[in-house]
């Protein structure tokens, strides 16, 4: 967006005697999505607007098209005309940006490559130190809204323990950011190029644990429980089924060089059951977790099973969910915004399926 003010592609526009201020032409917009390597042929350039579309970065000035069309339409970012949602995920994002770049622009930042257990850690900090700069920088009034601020920070994803066994606490206990916000970014990282299939629908698991272009001789996922037991969950195709197998879950095009077909509902890799009471109580060992997961073209990569409360059952390590630290044994605490605890997996599963294609969920994590 600021690149396109300094280019002047953004700007104050006429049309029908009426003025629109701050925003663009689309056709002008891919076209310029080219010229600097943003984007590789109009296809793509289109799709990437779409995106943001999708995410209510940008929308036609008049919201009269959903879509993000190649043509003389003016659109603008809602950043541009205050209608951008800053909703508390956003909020706390931007924040951390900002710390981020405030700490990492003072001299003599606690932002430092530390060594724990023979590790070494980039942009590492004592808990402790962070807590005492907050106050220092007037961006905390005391120790326990440095804290709550720390907290939440971790939540998000933005910081944590570097071998992440800790929620974030007063001490001097290591952590560092885990979002390195200078790293430039190229627009096309919005896109899976490789999601060619589209997601078939099923009542029961539409995560759709799945390889994309796997490599010849390997088209299964291994989900590795917490006793190294391997369960084996075969890829699920766009095609439901063979003559005879309407199982959704099962591989329609069975080779010689495929491992043996496995329900995708297996043991459960939970150590013991856990009750809500435990999650929730006092002083428990969980960590709360934010994790927000833009889905591709086949899902999002997850398998969620159980009830009262819900587990990740398995996670594709390539897919988005395993992208946004999802991980294998965390509790369902919510999806979009909505307490689900109390569900069994069909109900969160329809949850999700008849929501947006960027899913935010509270997870809760044992702490080891």
């Amino acid at each position: 967006r600021l690149r396109l003010h300094d280019g002047k592609l953004i700007k104050d526009r006429r049309y029908h005697l009426r003025t629109y201020p701050n925003c663009f032409v689309a056709k002008e917009l891919t076209d310029w999505l080219i010229d600097h390597k943003e984007a590789p042929d109009r296809e793509t350039g289109i799709r990437l607007m779409q995106k943001l579309m999708d995410h209510y970065i940008i929308h036609h000035v008049c919201d009269e098209h959903s879509d993000y069309k190649d043509a003389k339409l003016l659109y603008r970012f809602r950043k541009d005309d205050g209608t951008f949602p800053l909703s508390k995920d956003v909020k706390v994002f931007l924040r951390g940006q900002s710390l981020y770049e405030k700490l990492l622009s003072v001299e003599g930042s606690i932002l430092k490559v530390r060594e724990e257990n023979a590790v070494k850690y980039q942009r590492t900090f004592l808990g402790c130190e962070l807590i005492d700069w907050l106050l220092q920088e007037g961006e905390a009034e005391n120790r326990k809204e440095a804290v709550e601020l720390g907290r939440a920070l971790l939540e998000h994803g933005i910081i944590q323990h570097v071998s992440n066994r800790h929620h974030f606490f007063d001490s001097d206990i290591l952590y560092q950011f885990w979002i390195n916000f200078r790293r430039r970014r190229r627009l096309t990282e919005l896109l899976n190029e490789n999601s060619s299939r589209a997601l078939s629908e099923s009542p029961d698991s539409p995560f759709c644990l799945r390889k994309l272009n796997p490599d010849p001789g390997n088209t299964s996922f291994l989900s590795v429980q917490p006793n190294k037991e391997i369960k084996v969950a075969v890829r699920r195709s766009s095609i439901t089924s063979l003559a005879g197998n309407s199982n959704p879950y099962f591989s329609t095009t069975p080779a010689p060089l495929f491992p043996p077909v496995a329900e995708c509902n297996p043991k459960s890799v939970l150590k013991r059951p856990v009750s809500n009471e435990e999650l929730l109580s006092p002083g428990a060992p969980y960590v709360k977790k934010t994790l927000t997961i833009v889905g591709d073209a086949v899902g999002w990569g997850f398998v969620v099973r159980g009830g009262r409360p819900c587990h990740i059952q398995a996670v594709d390590p390539g897919g988005p969910a395993a992208a946004a630290g999802m991980k294998v044994c965390q509790f369902v605490f919510s999806v979009n915004g909505v307490y689900v605890l109390h569900l069994d997996y069909q109900t969160i599963s329809s949850l999700i399926m008849t929501g947006p294609r960027t899913l935010v969920m509270e997870v809760m994590e044992a702490i080891e």
